[in-house]
C-alpha cells in the first residue's frame, strides 16, 4: 500500500499540472473601438499559438492561444502600437512566436536563402548551358 499511493500521485501528477484556469476576458470578445481591433486580429494573424505551434493565435483554440489574443487585446487597447506588442511577445516567448522573421541573425539567414538558391540554380544551369553548347 505504501508504494501504491506514490505511483498513483506520479500517474495523477499531470492532469492536475493541465491549465485550467479560467479564460480571460478579452480572449474571445472583440475591443469597442473597430480600428483597434483591426491591428489587434493583424498582429494575432502575424503571431504563432505556442501550444499548437502550426496555428496563428487568432485561429488555434488552445487555452494559451486564448491567453495570448488576451494580452494583445489588453495592450493595443492601452494605446500600445502593434509592433510594440509583438517586441514584447517575442521577448516573452522567444523569435520562434512571430511568423514573420527579423532581418537579423537567423532570421536573415531565412530571408536570404532563396535569393541565394535561385543565384545557385541560376549560375549551374549557365554552366550547364555553356557546356551543350
Amino acid at each position: 500500500m505504501r508504494v501504491f499511493v506514490p505511483i498513483l500521485l506520479m500517474l495523477a501528477a499531470p492532469v492536475f499540472a493541465q491549465g485550467s484556469g479560467p479564460t480571460p476576458a478579452l480572449a474571445n470578445r472583440q475591443l469597442s473601438d473597430p480600428a483597434k481591433e483591426a491591428e489587434a486580429t493583424r498582429l494575432m494573424h502575424s503571431l504563432r499559438c505556442i501550444q499548437c505551434q502550426g496555428q496563428s493565435i487568432a485561429d488555434s483554440d488552445a487555452s494559451m492561444a486564448g491567453t495570448m489574443r488576451a494580452e494583445v487585446r489588453q495592450q493595443i487597447a492601452a494605446g500600445q502600437k502593434p509592433e510594440a506588442v509583438r517586441n514584447w511577445m517575442i521577448q516573452r516567448y522567444g523569435e520562434w512566436v512571430s511568423f514573420e522573421p527579423d532581418f537579423k541573425g537567423a532570421g536573415l539567414l531565412l530571408w536570404l536563402t532563396p535569393l541565394i538558391l535561385l543565384l545557385a540554380s541560376l549560375w549551374v544551369a549557365r554552366g550547364l548551358f555553356w557546356r551543350l553548347t
